[in-house]
């Protein structure tokens, strides 16, 4: 990935402007860098925003690829996040052996060391921040300290989420420790994941007690909202994982865990289930905290821009194609850009070009028709695939927004060069490997007809990136509703009818449930394991896919 350094050091310590809580007087005030101690710097607020602007990027990493999508680069960010799963690929050769059968696959790079110099960032930032703060040495806001310290606490649990997930059993580290071998063998001792896991939780549960809301920032800092939907995230994954895999030698207890051979563990025992029962209600009280309180931007069902409407169109659409979403209460976190500070992105042009990427045809066959039936469903109504205005008509009505098809509108501002055209088809035959959809099904998530935010040129795109959405809580509770209690409570059902009513879907759950047949689904949601799940849960699996999907969500769910 290629990364515009012109401005890197303004934006380290500007925090790409909108994560600056600083003045530029004040910073004029700060000492030189190259005369700055510890003594003399975490003593005002200002000094502790300072600190965590410089690392606030980290958190826009895909949190399981590893990959910048949010940041600049030479292809459609954020829109292939989910690449190389059952829902799309991406790349060149448009393959990979990541889920093929035993196959076991170990980082060969320096990964998990480089997670442990992000623990180390923030161990260090919460030593002197609640030091300076409980010996009141720190000046300014005192709200605006403790939202900071909270901060600390976040991206702490974000780094550990991040190793929890690739790496399983952890050393749990929470102070800088010296360079001195013998420490760092003491503290290279790996705890069961159930214990990361909850390590993770209380962590959050500390950012959320010093985190202010998300009016305070307008979404550009983490938020007490921001830090809830994340720990019903990390309580969702570690209960599924540790319900799915128990007895593969992944999960704490199992009997060919290699933790059990370790003497540090000597003594432990586990009761997963009771592990797994936790987590999930651990999961459905931080979801509902957010879904309760969650305005979902509204979707007006029109699904074409008018030639000459560049905005104003959609808004639901435009959740992802905005230069801002400061007044977007659903998107509780999100990413600015700004060319003039040369902090732009490519992903706007790329899939309105193509990327070398495509979702997949059983992506596209997993949507519902508006009528809430699969496609397979006797009265269906689906049209077929002979084209991709048939595969689109009458269906779910994120299928119709976020994917191209012949007769979508290219452009509908006057200056664009392409005004008034229409997509008319995927460039599945492209001679040019960069930009050939590879699939047929191409992303239009993230792009924007608002022409002055994607010039025909590359890393010129200025519209915002959401990180952390509202929906992704309702999705939460009912599905770790589902998992703990084997039915769906009145606020699961509630929740599931508010998603497919925005989808344009019916609301009659029950139907398609009823409906749907296993066999005829392809994605990889139908099976834990090598075992099908029964049709409440695949359906609650569809949901969450057709919802999240290119937002970085789909290869956590698929472990």
């Amino acid at each position: 990935m290629k990364i515009n350094t012109k401005h890197i050091g303004l934006c380290l310590l500007l925090g790409a402007t909108a994560m600056s809580t600083t003045s530029c007087n004040d910073l004029l005030d700060l000492n030189p860098v190259s005369q700055i101690t510890p003594e003399s710097f975490y003593t005002s607020a200002d000094q502790l925003a300072t600190y965590l602007n410089n690392y606030y990027n980290d958190y826009l990493v895909a949190p399981y690829s590893g990959q910048m999508y949010h940041v600049q680069g030479y292809n459609d960010g954020m829109a292939r996040s989910d690449g190389n799963t059952d829902i799309m690929v991406a790349g060149l050769g448009g393959n990979t052996t990541l889920f093929a059968d035993n196959h076991w696959e170990v980082s060969k790079d320096k990964a998990l060391q480089g997670y442990y110099n992000g623990v180390r960032i923030y161990n260090y930032f919460l030593n002197k921040a609640i030091t300076g703060h409980e010996n009141g040495t720190i000046t300014g806001d005192a709200e605006l300290i403790k939202n900071y310290i909270g901060e600390g606490y976040f991206f702490r649990a974000l780094c550990y989420f991040r190793m929890l997930a690739y790496y399983g059993d952890l050393p749990i580290v929470t102070e800088v420790l010296e360079d001195n071998d013998a420490v760092i063998v003491e503290n290279s001792k790996r705890s069961p994941r159930n214990e990361v896991a909850r390590f993770i939780l209380g962590d959050l549960d500390k950012a959320i007690a010093h985190l202010a809301s998300r009016e305070r920032f307008n979404g550009q800092r983490v938020s007490k909202e921001a830090a809830l939907l994340f720990k019903s995230r990390v309580a969702l994954f570690e209960a599924t994982f540790e319900k799915y895999h128990k007895g593969s030698g992944r999960v704490p207890g199992d009997s060919n865990w290699p933790g059990a051979n370790m003497s540090y563990n000597s003594g432990k025992s586990f009761n997963i289930d009771n592990e797994v029962n936790f987590f999930l209600t651990e999961a459905m009280s931080a979801a509902r905290q957010v879904a309760e309180n969650a305005q979902l931007t509204a979707n007006n069902h029109i699904m074409e821009p008018q030639p000459g409407t560049i905005t104003g169109w959609n808004e639901y659409f435009e959740m992802y194609s905005r230069p801002s979403l400061n007044d977007v209460p659903e998107v509780l976190l999100w990413k600015q850009y700004n060319r003039s500070l040369s902090i732009s992105h490519d992903a706007a042009y790329r899939v309105k070009t193509g990327c070398a990427d495509g979702y997949t045809r059983t992506f596209a066959e997993s949507f519902l028709m508006k009528n809430g039936l699969p496609i397979y469903a006797e009265d269906s109504n689906y049209q077929g695939d002979v084209s991709i205005d048939k595969v689109k008509q009458d269906r779910d009505e994120r299928l119709q927004l976020f994917v191209w098809s012949e007769s979508t509108l290219l452009d509908s501002d006057p200056t664009a060069p392409q005004y008034g055209q229409t997509f008319a088809k995927p460039g599945i035959d492209n001679s040019n490997q960069e930009i050939r959809c590879i699939t047929g099904y191409q992303p239009r998530k993230y792009y924007t007809y608002d022409y002055a935010q994607t010039p025909n040129d590359e890393l010129r795109c200025t519209n915002a990136s959401p990180i952390f959405r509202t929906a992704e809580a309702l999705l939460n509770y009912m599905e770790a509703c589902y998992e703990k209690n084997g039915t769906l409570d009145a606020d699961a059902k509630k929740y599931w009818k508010q998603l497919r009513e925005r989808a344009g879907v019916s609301s009659d759950i029950d139907a398609t449930i009823a409906a749907t047949d296993l066999s005829k689904e392809k994605d990889f949601g139908v099976y834990s394991g090598t075992t099908p799940v029964d049709v409440t849960l695949y359906n609650i699996r569809r949901e969450r896919m057709n919802e999240l999907f290119s937002e970085g969500q789909r290869f956590a769910d698929l472990i």
